[in-house]
């Protein structure tokens, strides 16, 4: 890429710009942040066009997703095929789920689960997202407070019925004791010791990581 990379971070499910406080990142660096649903059933295909509309056409890019916001990188990367896509603890296809996820996916259970529950829950969040220490579980704590749950409930939909994007060249950052996602480690070409907030614990090895692929292309 010519002149100074252009990264466009996509944070995780109900999370925002906090989740890249610790990046340091060698570039111009636009956060999308998240669009309301234009409906319930939104398809995401048509839900990425518009987050896609930040982002031009004809510019090379690096498409950071995290999570949730992994899928949507890959559906954004769909439509502006100069960009480049880094995964860091999310997947590319339905069979990466976990066995709970693919049941929920398999049945429908999810529209059962009252998503409100979350953020009365933080404990349970804490373990299951891997957060180390006071700082990450407060970060923790206020994204989930701050979680709009009808946005949840439509993206957790969308992500359980998601069939992938195989294709698409991607480099995936993944954490050895992701729970959420704990295949995701084998099929990464950087895997980095911690859960599902690498993005946090180890944003130094990311930044470095982000940076060097960028100067390398």
């Amino acid at each position: 890429m010519a002149g100074p990379p252009v990264f466009y971070l996509i944070p995780g499910l109900g999370a925002d710009e906090r989740v890249f406080q610790f990046l340091r990142l060698h570039g111009e660096v636009h956060v999308l942040r998240w669009l309301t649903p234009q409906s319930p059933t939104e398809p995401l295909r048509h839900y990425a066009a518009r987050l896609a509309s930040a982002v031009p056409a004809g510019q090379p890019c690096w498409l950071v997703g995290v999570s949730f916001g992994g899928v949507l990188a890959q559906e954004v990367a769909a439509l502006r095929p100069l960009a480049r896509v880094v995964l860091i603890s999310s997947f590319m296809s339905p069979r990466e789920l976990p066995w709970i996820g693919r049941l929920a996916r398999a049945t429908g259970l999810y529209r059962l689960v009252p998503t409100q529950v979350l953020p009365l829950l933080p404990r349970v969040a804490k373990w299951f997202f891997g957060a180390r220490n006071g700082g990450e579980y407060r970060l923790l704590k206020q994204i989930l407070r701050d979680t709009d749950p009808d946005f949840t409930r439509w993206a957790v939909a969308r992500l359980l019925q998601w069939p992938g994007r195989p294709g698409l060249p991607i480099v995936r950052i993944h954490g050895t004791h992701d729970r959420l996602l704990p295949a995701g480690a084998m099929l990464s070409q950087h895997a980095l010791p911690g859960g599902h907030l690498i993005i946090i614990s180890q944003a130094v090895k990311i930044s470095r990581i982000l940076n060097e692929l960028a100067t390398s292309c």
